[in-house]
């Protein structure tokens, strides 16, 4: 772990509040620590951190993307109502599911133009849009 990493992991987890774990500082290193965004599964995280020698459950990996999403620093996506994927860019953005592929990635946002959205039923407002193109290769 460079130190450079570690900087990234820290002020991500600090920016968002949170107490720099064991466990919270591994996974935040995996997600943020070169600075990149990514689109993870709670199973590929777990995987990357077996892989990279951290002692965490899969269980506290869920836990973990859990308050990283309530602290708003993750997104969490859902794909068919039962795959969740994990986003760290939290601006509003579309995506591209690659069904072949079961990978999520960025759509190009400046592509992309909503002229006009349902009015909310009364009493309620909409709180957010999320935009998930399915590909699949051509047959």
């Amino acid at each position: 772990m460079t130190s450079q990493t570690n900087t990234y992991a820290t002020d991500w987890l600090s920016g968002a509040g949170l107490r720099p774990t064991r466990q919270r500082m591994a996974l935040a290193e995996l997600l943020v620590g070169d600075g990149r965004h990514r689109h993870v599964t709670a199973e590929s995280l777990f995987e990357a951190a077996k892989a990279n020698g951290a002692a965490v459950s899969l269980a506290t990996v869920y836990n973990t993307l859990r308050a990283f999403c309530d602290a708003g620093v993750l997104q969490e996506i859902t794909v068919d109502g039962s795959k969740s994927y994990f986003d760290t860019n939290t601006h509003d953005h579309p995506h591209f599911f690659w069904e072949d592929e079961g990978r999520l990635s960025d759509a190009p946002a400046d592509q992309l133009q909503i002229t006009r959205l349902p009015d909310a039923p009364d009493g309620v407002e909409i709180a957010s849009v999320d935009v998930v193109i399915r590909l699949r290769r051509k047959t």
